[in-house]
């Protein structure tokens, strides 16, 4: 299946079906806007929450883009952003050029560009704030939109607004993992993406502090690498932020699955 779309994310045509996310852990539930949680919409949340990491993708060319994307998808990784500004990805060769890569398209900041990923047959947009007229763009299809916020007033705004997931952006300079744990606590209902300035070695304390996944960019499509062009570096780095990724989910769901047997 082919996928092209606009916001940190994408997953390649060969994964099998994924399954429903851990409700235990994410604790999904629905908020009163009108906006339908399709069975599209919901397969795109399961995937990111199964993943545990979401890479991002940033190039000045469409072709170091796609070869770099298609290392990391071959590292292991499952949901791929690529930047808006990534010459290619919303034109007419979108569809031609990256069709093998079934992508996701980011960042968005206005409608216009909405619209253009919607055209180039995006499933997911993403944006660093909350841009209301996208959810306009997306109430008739099955996109799911995940915006950016900071503080616990644009979580909620955003989550009532209709947003089933929500990224947590620039989470290092507001706290880190401890940020996230803290943010759950009000929010175990909220799914909630952990976006800048991440590494991969802290990938675990993340998950574990309550976020549903992680955006890595220079942890993975290293600065150095990409400048090189060497992309068995950037395939291996997507290896071990992957497996990373994986491992937590699964301790994080163990470790809920025994809370609620104590209980």
């Amino acid at each position: 299946m082919e996928t092209i779309g606009v916001s940190v994310c994408s997953w390649r045509p060969s994964l099998p079906p994924q399954s429903p996310p851990n409700l235990k852990r994410f604790r999904v539930s629905s908020s009163s806007s009108p906006l339908a949680f399709t069975p599209t919409r919901e397969n795109t949340l399961s995937l990111i929450h199964n993943s545990g990491v979401i890479a991002c993708l940033r190039a000045n060319s469409a072709e170091l883009a796609f070869e770099a994307a298609s290392a990391a998808l071959r590292g292991g990784i499952s949901v791929l952003e690529i930047v808006m500004s990534t010459p290619g990805f919303t034109t007419a060769g979108a569809g031609t050029s990256y069709s093998g890569l079934g992508t996701q398209v980011g960042t968005l900041l206005n409608v216009e560009d909405a619209i253009k990923a919607k055209r180039a047959g995006a499933k997911f947009l993403m944006s660093p704030a909350m841009v209301m007229g996208i959810v306009d763009v997306i109430q008739d299809g099955e996109i799911l939109y995940i915006p950016g916020a900071m503080t616990p007033t644009e979580i909620l705004s955003a989550y009532d607004a209709g947003s089933k997931i929500v990224k947590v952006y620039p989470v290092s300079a507001l706290g880190g993992f401890q940020y996230i744990s803290a943010l759950k606590k009000p929010f175990p209902h909220i799914s909630l993406v952990a976006s800048q300035g991440i590494m991969i070695d802290s990938i675990g304390d993340y998950i574990s502090c309550g976020a549903s996944s992680v955006v890595l960019s220079d942890a993975i499509f290293n600065k150095e690498a990409m400048a090189q062009q060497n992309f068995n570096t950037i395939s291996q780095l997507a290896s071990v932020a992957a497996l990373q990724g994986k491992e937590a989910v699964l301790r994080f769901d163990a470790h809920q699955t025994r809370r609620t047997e104590d209980y």
